[in-house]
This record gives structure tokens, sequence and C-alpha cells, in this order.
């Protein structure tokens, strides 16, 4: 098997260099430049702890496809939720951490799996609870960030029917339509109507 192709990202040089002098001992993985990465690699994060910076960083477009390994210090509540959307498929704290156990979570992020301690699942499942309860809902939206006649208008539009063929199907006026898929596309950044559909198959809701 082909060693895994992984780059790193420390809080302070000497982090840095000591976590890539360890990884290039290991004959699973191989160290690359951060600029090299793909979305078939991985990317380590070292950091105290998940800052706004840190965020925007893991956010940055030439990363933000790549899977990775978050190595932490301290992470709240509210900093599971921020990691998982920054494309970190796994957590390690820091503390707990054995240089074995790293590099097993390397290989996991390259293969798809993500991993995350029981403690920091359970404050994750929270967290999606909280978001659905105190935000999604009481706007009428699931859980992809849709409300049920905007996932009944891309059902349709995903069948290939114009926008008067959905206002027919749907007893709507074509104003309506026209309304509720530049309400959906503005809200959501979706440059236009099949980026919107393309949006709701990958969210799983037709």
């Amino acid at each position: 098997m082909e060693p895994v192709r992984v780059g790193v990202q420390a809080a302070d040089s000497i982090t840095q260099l000591g976590l890539t002098s360890y990884l290039r001992t290991c004959g699973q993985v191989r160290v690359v430049e951060r600029a090299e990465l793909t979305e078939r690699d991985v990317l380590v994060v070292q950091a105290e702890r998940m800052t706004p910076q840190v965020a925007a960083e893991l956010r940055a477009e030439s990363q933000a496809a790549v899977p990775k390994v978050l190595l932490i210090d301290e992470l709240r509540d509210n900093d599971v939720l921020n990691a998982v959307e920054c494309r970190v498929v796994v957590v390690l704290p820091r503390s707990r951490t054995t240089g074995e156990a790293l590099v097993e979570a390397v290989i996991a992020a390259a293969s798809g799996r993500g991993v995350l301690p029981p403690d920091l699942l359970g404050r994750l499942l929270d967290s999606v609870r909280r978001l659905q309860h105190e935000v999604l809902t009481p706007r009428g939206l699931g859980a992809a960030g849709l409300t049920a006649r905007e996932v009944d208008v891309l059902r349709l539009m995903a069948d290939g029917l114009d926008t008067g063929e959905i206002a027919g199907r749907l007893c709507y006026s074509e104003r309506t339509v026209k309304n509720v898929i530049y309400e959906l596309t503005s809200r959501l950044n979706l440059r236009n109507r099949p980026h919107a559909v393309a949006y709701a198959v990958q969210a799983g809701v037709i």
C-alpha cells in the first residue's frame, strides 16, 4: 500500500519540527508540503484551542477540501461542530495521544473514516440537537438548511421541470417559484439552479 501523504500545521515551530520528524520515521505516511496536499491526502493540525484564527486557516481555500486530523489541547462544546465544518474528520486530545495513535488517525482519515473520542462524539450530537432546536426548527428549516417548500421545488427541478411546470405541479405562481429559488440560492451562496440541485443531492434531501 502506498504511504499516505500528510502535511503538518502546528502552533509553533518546535511542535512543527517534532511532529514532522516523527511522521518521517513512519513508513505508513509520507510528509509533504501543505501546498501539495489534495483531497486524497491528510493534514495534521496541532492547536491549543479552536480559535477563530485556527478555524479561518482550516477553511482557507487552499486546504478546505483536505481531510484533517486535529491534535488539540482544549476543545469546548461549540468548537466540536466548528471543527467538523472545517473538514476535521479526526479529533485527538493532545495530552492522551501517542505517536502510534496519531499515525493510525492519519490512516483512518485517508480512508474516509472519522474518529471522535466518545465524550467528544456526545458533545457533537448535543451541538447538532441544539442547532436543530434553537436555530433551524424555529425557522422551518431542516438539517440541510432547506424548508419543506424549497425541497419540493428542488425535487421537481431535479426532474427537469421548468419554472412554469413546477408552479403548476405545486399550485404556486411562477413568481413564487422564482422567489423560492432566489431565496435559497442567496441564503446558501449557491451559484445557480444546477448548483442548488447538487447541494440538495449532497445533503441527501432529494
